[in-house]
């Protein structure tokens, strides 16, 4: 009888055993690479902290529309409990967000990339300036000779305390044109809250497809060549009349002495 009632309780806890190894491998295990999933109606977040204690939460929001939304900044100050909010329009989705300080006066600034598409692939960036509160820079618009050959997908990177803007370079503006591998740079500075341009690939990129110092160089040796023939043919025409009135002084003194002589004869 013992005997039987140490088997039941053998049984018992294998039972309770097997079910609690079920219960624990049912149990979806979480992975270190796993991003965590956002929350309608927020659809991209980036946290940087700028400094100690300084978190800047970016992200965006909307119901509905695919790759169109708000903008949403939350600043937390955790050291002096203060919190602010910075909200602004979309042009595209948010692509990335770079944290600067391209002036050096130790105040951040956010530069925020977004992405959208109609006929070309197009980039769009808001930046914005932090002190003691947020204040919305301008960012230049591309020059008319800067969108010759413009069909988006833009490559934004920071270098050296500077934003760098790539594109490449196409035959036309249209969707029949052809790359030419070229590529257009950009830099972007800021002063004075006044964000600058420099083009750094002008003086290659002034004719679509041909570097300009090849132009100028062809141009050269064709305007070289016509005053080279120019002086060459006024050096001929100058021989040309001087031989001319050599012959015909030779010719009126040949004369001269000819009837001289014949004079002569006569007497």
């Amino acid at each position: 009888m013992l005997r039987s009632y140490y088997l039941v309780i053998a049984g018992i806890a294998i039972m309770a055993a097997g079910c609690s190894q079920s219960g624990t491998k049912s149990q979806p295990v979480a992975s270190a690479s796993t991003k965590p999933q956002l929350m309608q109606p927020f659809t991209y977040h980036k946290m940087i902290e700028v400094s100690p204690g300084q978190y800047y939460d970016v992200m965006s929001w909307g119901r509905g529309g695919k790759g169109k939304g708000a903008l949403l900044i939350l600043h937390s100050d955790s050291v002096n409990k203060d919190f602010t909010t910075t909200t602004g329009d979309l042009d595209g989705a948010i692509f990335d967000v770079f944290n600067s300080d391209m002036d050096a006066d130790g105040n951040p600034e956010l530069l925020i990339e977004s992405k959208g598409k109609d006929t070309v692939n197009y980039s769009t960036i808001q930046a914005y300036e932090f002190n003691d509160k947020a204040q919305k820079l301008d960012f230049p618009k591309l020059q008319s000779y800067q969108k010759r050959g413009y069909r988006g997908n833009d490559n934004f990177f920071m270098k050296d305390g500077k934003l760098i803007r790539e594109y490449p370079i196409y035959t036309s503006n249209d969707s029949t044109a052809k790359p030419t591998g070229q590529k257009r740079v950009l830099e972007y500075s800021l002063r004075s809250n006044n964000l600058t341009v420099k083009d750094l690939s002008k003086d290659t990129l002034k004719v679509i497809g041909q570097p300009a110092a090849t132009t100028t160089a062809a141009t050269k040796q064709q305007d070289e060549k016509p005053k080279a023939s120019t002086q060459s043919d006024s050096k001929k025409s100058s021989e040309k009349k001087s031989s001319s009135k050599s012959s015909k002084k030779h010719s009126s003194s040949s004369s001269h002495s000819k009837k001289k002589k014949h004079h002569h004869h006569r007497e």
